[in-house]
């Protein structure tokens, strides 16, 4: 095919990959939507009107080569298209399956501002790189000259996963050190396998091991070493913990048994899907199975958990959310999914009170309605009085985000600067903690965001901590000089 195959959103409309049935799907954790076949994908990536300023692009974290590899896909160049996208990001495949497109890329279509909808970005990037696993181009990393010096990094989450393979290229010695017995973070047990099947991950991860690096599985800063043992160990250090405390929720009855913390349930449903040993599952404290069941939150940690309930055969499942549907910070996608798979949205509503006496029995909810603009300049929820109503509920998962860990006193060293949010203090220019040597990335510089953020934090910090290394080998080259030139 030549160039003018581009262009063809005039007669050729958005199609995604079918879904299959929210009846069949709800019954399993596989994703809920076949890739493209070969004809159908370069048809979709032919919409493409190969703007002259992408704002695709400009709005993807990665600033991915979307345009181009789209064009070689339409083209049926589909190698060449993989070997693009694959420049840019570490992991596209999972970005093509779990980035909010429709607030980044595809959200930004100017073909969706013409009324044409967007090119499908994300499954013609999903599509691109899973062929290109099946097919056998993806290729081991190309491993550097090994330049005599280690690199430990704290967190296998998409920050520190990305950083370790950009560094292991260079021809560092990288250690990876994460307090679960699996590699991937949130990839791994935070977030469901209907959005992102795990053998996904796993392929990622032991393509990084066969590279050579090494995983400390079990491993947590502050029991097993201390950061500054691993400071001496190490040449340099990043931080890319991601943030893993529940935010609170401060209501009469919130310490009720049968209220839980979302990373807790989400953690446990994706453990029993590996065939792992879950006591609490298994004894219904985190399962959802004949339960009326309440989400609070509007995210998507609140989705991934109204998902995951349906699919745990939830007698009825229920998402509390204080703002309205356009005020929502989850993924729109997402919202209609849980919808057809039965779950009901409560809109500007809120938990007042939770009965109960050891296990909880219902949510006493509040209506809220939308007062001023608030800091962020969105309209603030507050309470309108009067109008408080009752639901049953067996189970109760809190959504409401995440926030940083105290990490100084996890890691047994106070004199790590942070935020007044607890997250790590950086100098953006270097990435560099207050503790030299020491680098910070991800989520835990910036608060919880999105893994295609991670990923990019992590391209950005290998490079600075390259930067930095290279110096100090430099230095250390000069010094042993010095000496010898002494002591002849």
């Amino acid at each position: 095919m030549s160039n003018n195959v581009m262009l063809s959103f005039v007669k050729l409309g958005q199609e995604y990959p079918e879904k299959r049935a929210a009846a069949e799907r709800a019954e399993d954790f596989a994703e809920i939507a076949n890739r493209y076949a070969a004809p159908d994908a370069e048809a979709q990536a032919s919409r493409c009107s190969q703007c002259g300023v992408p704002y695709c692009s400009t709005h993807c974290p990665l600033h991915n080569h979307i345009p181009d590899w789209l064009r070689l896909t339409a083209e049926g160049r589909l190698r060449e298209a993989y070997e693009l996208s694959n420049a840019t990001s570490t992991m596209p495949e999972i970005c093509g399956r779990i980035c909010p497109q429709d607030r980044l890329c595809e959200g930004n279509c100017v073909i969706e501002f013409s009324g044409h909808g967007a090119v499908t970005i994300g499954s013609v990037e999903k599509y691109i790189t899973d062929t290109a696993w099946a097919e056998g181009w993806v290729e081991p990393v190309a491993v550097g000259p090994d330049r005599g010096q280690s690199v430990g990094i704290i967190g296998a989450g998409p920050a520190g996963l990305t950083t370790a393979e950009l560094l292991r290229a260079r021809g560092y010695e990288v250690h990876v050190y994460d307090r679960y017995d699996r590699m991937g973070g949130l990839l791994t047990y935070g977030i469901p396998g209907f959005k992102l099947e795990k053998p996904i991950v796993e392929r990622r991860v032991k393509r990084l091991e066969e590279a050579g690096i090494i995983f400390h599985h079990s491993f947590e800063v502050g029991r097993d070493a201390t950061l500054e043992e691993l400071r001496r160990h190490h040449d340099a250090v990043l931080i890319a913990t991601g943030v893993y405390k529940t935010r609170g929720l401060k209501a009469p009855g919130v310490g009720t048994g049968g209220v839980v913390e979302a990373l807790d349930y989400l953690t446990a449903s994706n453990r029993k899907g590996f065939g792992d040993a879950v006591p609490a599952y298994d004894d219904g404290s985190l399962n959802a199975a004949g339960k009326n069941v309440v989400v609070v939150g509007g995210g998507d940690t609140a989705m991934d958990c109204v998902r995951t309930a349906i699919r745990q055969g939830a007698t009825s499942v229920r998402c509390l959310y204080r703002r309205d549907r356009a005020n929502m910070p989850g993924s729109q996608r997402e919202v209609k999914n849980a919808e057809e798979e039965g779950v009901e949205f409560v809109w500007l509503a809120g938990p007042h009170a939770f009965h109960g006496d050891e296990t909880v029995t219902g949510v006493q909810v509040a209506k809220m309605r939308l007062g001023e603009p608030d800091a962020s300049g969105r309209r603030a929820p507050e309470p309108d009085p009067g109008a408080d109503y009752r639901i049953d509920a067996d189970l109760v998962i809190k959504a409401l985000g995440f926030d940083a860990e105290d990490l100084p006193k996890l890691f047994e060293a106070p004199e790590l600067s942070v935020t007044r949010w607890g997250t790590i203090r950086v100098d953006h220019r270097t990435m560099q903690t207050s503790l030299e040597g020491v680098f910070a990335a991800g989520d835990i510089v910036r608060g919880a965001s999105l893994v295609v953020w991670a990923i990019r934090d992590g391209r950005d910090v290998a490079e600075r901590m390259h930067l930095f290394l290279r110096d100090k080998a430099k230095a250390a080259a000069a010094a042993g000089a010095a000496r010898g030139a002494v002591a002849a």
